[in-house]
């Protein structure tokens, strides 16, 4: 059994993030390449960016601290902490309204995780 304390990853990633060039900052936290379920642990500094890319397949983004939105196409919906989105199927970006860090969980299928 293994345990992991999402809290304290958000801390060091976030803290990662604001001082990446990108602004941002990642870790696997569930699963691998062979892997049906994989969960990543995103960190995003306020007004960074994930660029528009194609849907994962079936997935979920839980904000674990700040506040995001979701954008595809001219639909968008904004999560703050604690609250879950189900990402569509269709090319989406993730904005950081602040500070933000999130929990990507996807089904893998046939459809590749963004970076």
């Amino acid at each position: 059994m293994q345990k992991t304390s999402l809290a304290d990853l958000a801390e060091q990633h976030l803290a990662a993030a604001r001082t990446a060039s990108g602004g941002r900052s990642a870790h696997t936290v569930v699963g691998g390449h062979a892997a049906t379920l994989r969960q990543t642990l995103i960190a995003l500094a306020g007004g960074q960016r994930l660029d528009e890319h194609e849907s994962p397949g079936e997935a979920t983004l839980h904000v674990l601290r700040g506040r995001v939105r979701l954008v595809a196409g001219e639909d968008s919906a904004d999560a703050s902490t604690g609250e879950l989105l189900v990402i569509p199927d269709a090319r989406h970006r993730l904005d950081a309204v602040q500070d933000s860090v999130v929990l990507l969980t996807v089904a893998v299928g046939s459809a590749p995780v963004p970076d």
